[in-house]
């Protein structure tokens, strides 16, 4: 737990400080201001522009009220021509007042343009200088954590080791275990477990058992003598023969069972 509060911690602390995000507002604020510079620009532009347009239409006037003045001198109206002349004189003085601001503004202009290009040479320089710091910040940021991953942190990976060792004792004791229950089952030990009779039990069934066979074995000895008539010792060689074989067969396997008991009672011994 203390480990996640403290990764976490880490975490806000980093944000905080991390430089990448002063660059990058340090930037943004740069071409914030190259915006406004550009947006100087083009108001003084368009105020220009309307200085330029009242200058011809003042040129315009002074062409016409020259025409006036000729034509009242043509005229003999000397008082029209006085009139006409006055406001030529007015409108180029105008014109003069006109011109005296359109040099101003230009000069404003051509401040802020220089501005303007110096700024944004400034801007473009800044950009390469942060996207370098940035990667170099991101690798060393990068490097630290892969770092601390190899390293360790204390406690932590210490528990986490542990962890892995019990993980990897239980694993072996599990696998230990399903190869002993494997063995005791291909030894049939689980065969008399399985089972709710005790050795008494066994025993008595086992009598039982004897019991039925020697009464069947009498009935078929009986019946056996029932069959050994003369006309029976007439039978070929060969019928004899045959039975002497199943005899045979017989022992064979009543002596397999034997020797099958035995194992079965030597391993619930060594059970035991």
């Amino acid at each position: 737990m203390s480990y996640v509060i403290r990764s976490k911690i880490n975490a806000v602390l980093n944000r905080a400080e991390d430089p990448t995000e002063t660059l990058d507002y340090s930037y943004e604020q740069m071409r914030d201001e190259l915006q406004d510079v550009k947006k100087g620009i083009a108001d003084l532009t368009t105020q220009k522009k309307r200085l330029e347009i009242q200058k011809r239409n003042l040129e315009e006037n002074v062409e016409k009220h020259n025409g006036q003045a000729r034509e009242a001198v043509k005229q003999g109206r000397e008082d029209l021509a006085r009139k006409a002349l006055e406001k030529k004189k007015q409108k180029m003085n105008q014109i003069e007042d006109l011109e005296g601001q359109i040099a101003q503004l230009q000069n404003t202009q051509d401040n802020l343009v220089e501005k303007k290009d110096t700024l944004q040479n400034r801007i473009e320089e800044f950009r390469t200088k942060k996207e370098s710091m940035k990667a170099r910040y991101e690798a060393a940021e990068a490097n630290s954590r892969v770092s601390e991953a190899m390293t360790g942190v204390g406690d932590e990976m210490e528990d986490v080791s542990r962890s892995i060792e019990n993980a990897e004792q239980r694993t072996e004791e599990m696998e230990a275990r399903a190869e002993a229950m494997d063995e005791l089952h291909d030894t049939g030990a689980f065969d008399d477990a399985l089972s709710d009779k005790d050795q008494l039990d066994r025993e008595l069934e086992e009598m039982r058992t004897g019991g039925e066979v020697d009464s069947e074995l009498d009935t078929l000895k009986a019946e056996m003598g029932m069959e050994d008539e003369p006309e029976v010792e007439a039978e070929t060689q060969s019928e004899s023969d045959e039975e002497d074989i199943d005899l045979a067969d017989l022992e064979a396997e009543v002596a397999a069972d034997e020797t099958e008991t035995e194992t079965e009672q030597a391993t619930e011994e060594n059970n035991s």
